[in-house]
């Protein structure tokens, strides 16, 4: 059994075909995905999909490139959502200083608000990092996020860094680039991190694992990031299987 702990199964690329994709995620023994929104129009289809779907859940949040787009009323219907019984954590949030829509300090500002949201509301909180890594991780220290804990989602990082975030009570979620050829980073992390903090991805449809690099992502192909990480630890991918759903599970709080 398998869980995509972050997708995007609310994007318009899935207008189409929504019913066939969930359907190839659970022939593929994928039986739960975890629905991330990160604006108004995201996180109303993933509560409405977390609400059709039994085996799907939610995660609400402002992403920190439309960060000069949220409103504090924003913030309140975020917190108001995060009652919901389908909703699992706060997010995406975090920072992303490859796009330049939102400022620096208007993303940082809105990281830092999420980040308390999570701690008044307690749900674990999902972080995007996107050539911020110094400022993510100085802020979630400044900001105590070791007392809501969170997850590294799609890390792309050092294993320095993401031992520092481990000790903040972070797990670390690996997608679709664990398995590109030149992915010295993610490959590396595979192989040095514990199983025990290990999650895994699609973040579909983008990021799709090889061979379907550039091709639409979806939840099915979680599997193939298994299959990487257990080549990479040189065991079975039924461990892989079993630790990365066992902890997601804890993580969201999903009963089993």
């Amino acid at each position: 059994m398998y869980i995509d702990t972050h997708v995007h199964l609310n994007a318009d690329q899935y207008d189409e075909d929504i019913k066939e994709v969930i359907d190839r995620a659970l022939k593929a023994k994928v039986e739960h995905m975890v629905v991330v929104g990160f604006d108004r129009k995201t996180i109303k289809r993933a509560i409405s999909l977390a609400e059709q779907y039994e085996f799907i859940y939610a995660v609400v949040g402002w992403h920190p490139v439309d960060a000069i787009d949220c409103t504090d009323e924003d913030l309140l219907w975020i917190e108001e959502l995060a009652a919901h019984p389908k909703v699992v954590a706060i997010g995406e949030t975090g920072l992303d200083y490859h796009w330049d829509k939102s400022p620096h300090d208007v993303q940082q500002e809105l990281f830092r608000k999420q980040i308390r949201l999570a701690q008044k509301v307690d749900l674990p909180i999902v972080i995007h990092n996107r050539d911020a890594t110094e400022d993510v991780v100085r802020i979630l220290q400044e900001e105590h996020a070791e007392k809501t804990g969170g997850v590294m989602h799609c890390y792309g990082g050092s294993v320095e860094t993401a031992q520092i975030c481990i000790d903040l009570n972070f797990m670390i979620s690996l997608g679709g680039p664990v398995t590109f050829k030149n992915a010295k980073k993610p490959k590396e992390v595979a192989t040095e991190i514990p199983l025990d903090y290990l999650m895994i991805e699609t973040d579909a449809p983008y990021l799709a694992p090889h061979p379907h690099r550039g091709k639409r992502n979806e939840p099915a192909l979680v599997v193939l990031v298994a299959e990487e990480i257990a080549r990479l630890k040189n065991i079975t991918v039924e461990e892989v299987a079993k630790a990365t759903t066992d902890n997601a599970m804890k993580f969201y709080g999903i009963p089993v």
